[in-house]
């Protein structure tokens, strides 16, 4: 099949696990000997990690316009009008865009099916009445006209039925995981060398820094933990999304500026050293849809603690793959970090459980069927 994958951007950083998933499925569709195409733009483009992906062609088109969830780029039109005939399938990475605009106008002229997966885009969460008018110009007409909405579990096959989406047309793909990125794990201490961490345990979250993950309140909780013991510290791992600032002031209001590090944005084996050398990985979001960073940490033998409430929390709930706290009781949040650090054997076991099913049930390897067999359902029943 000659496979189309669009998302608006491709920065590690900024984009965490959409950018990363739309990486490794076109990966593994052209290991499988599909042609492979990426469409994105050239914002804060992270060009080792697109060059690395090889035997997938990529087109990057200037953005002219960078807004939160908005990047405007012309070019794609000529380059839709021309191109976009020549293949068998689309699969755009968001449910709202201005790629999405252009690529359903150009599918219907050319009757080429195309597929949604919204990785938790779904929910009119901030800009409200933008969204809104986005729905009612363009939105509604493209839900229509999509063949198939991919949910990668039960959330999301919620969230697009509250759009009103058929149930015929939803398709449960749950999320996949390269387990062989994670066969060869970095020993132990890498991190800990690297900033020159002395203290006995780590706490770390992984993620961008953003209000959404709900980070202030790991930060509060700290300070709850800090109470009780002071040989622990908290390493806060990801790109600035607007909020390090915020952070760094409360970081300092709390008086723990020497026992909490930001390191910034780690990929590759910087990131896996950071998961192997934790005591415990915490992501206490106010939204989050799915288990990406915590499931990340689990294949590396690292327990984890996330907010009940959200997608990420159902998903670890389900698998029994480690603790969910209520993001904003920063109390209980330092009581289940503590009792981790104090007697570890539970977590441990939980996670090892965890890790065994996700590496059975969730690889990649096996996923990459259930995504062929999607496309090829679109294909047949469009041409029909």
């Amino acid at each position: 099949m000659k496979i189309l994958q669009v998302f608006s951007f491709f920065s590690l950083p900024l984009g965490g696990g959409t950018v990363e998933r739309v990486y490794k499925i076109s990966r593994a569709l052209h290991q499988r000997g599909h042609d492979v195409t990426i469409y994105t733009s050239d914002f804060a483009l992270d060009h080792g990690y697109l060059n690395s992906l090889e035997g997938v062609k990529t087109h990057l088109f200037h953005s002219v316009l960078n807004l939160p969830g908005i990047h405007i780029t012309p070019g794609l039109i000529p380059a839709a009008a021309r191109n976009l005939k020549y293949f068998d399938i689309i699969h755009l990475h968001v449910h709202r865009s201005f790629q999405n605009i252009v690529l359903h106008h150009y599918a219907s002229k050319y009757n080429i099916p195309f597929i949604i997966d919204a990785h938790g885009s779904t929910p009119k969460l901030g800009k409200r009445r933008i969204k809104q008018l986005y729905d009612l110009l363009f939105g509604n007409r493209i839900n229509r006209d999509c063949s198939k909405f991919i949910a990668d579990g039960d959330l999301g096959v919620k969230q697009y039925r509250e759009l009103g989406i058929p149930p015929e047309k939803i398709v449960l793909i749950p999320a996949a995981f390269p387990v062989e990125d994670f066969a060869n794990l970095p020993p132990r201490g890498q991190f800990r060398a690297r900033y020159n961490i002395q203290e006995k345990h780590v706490v770390l979250f992984l993620g961008r820094l953003h209000w959404i993950k709900g980070i202030d309140f790991l930060v509060q909780a700290f300070r709850e933990l800090y109470n009780r013991r002071d040989d622990t510290i908290l390493a806060i791992v990801g790109a600035d999304d607007g909020y390090q600032a915020a952070l760094e002031a409360l970081v300092k209001r709390l008086q723990l500026t020497q026992k909490i590090l930001f390191t910034g944005f780690l990929g590759g084996t910087d990131k896996l050293a950071a998961l192997v050398d934790a005591d415990v990985f915490v992501q206490t979001s106010r939204y989050e849809h799915h288990a990406w960073a915590p499931f990340e940490a689990v294949l590396c033998g690292t327990p984890i603690i996330v907010s009940s409430h959200t997608g990420a929390g159902e998903e670890v709930k389900k698998l029994d793959a480690g603790y969910t706290v209520k993001f904003d009781d920063s109390i209980d949040i330092a009581e289940t970090i503590n009792r981790i650090l104090e007697a570890p054997s539970e977590a441990i076991a939980k996670t090892r459980q965890a890790a065994a099913y996700i590496r059975e049930k969730l690889s990649l390897h096996q996923k990459v069927e259930e995504y062929e067999r999607a496309y090829l359902d679109c294909i047949v029943k469009k041409h029909r």
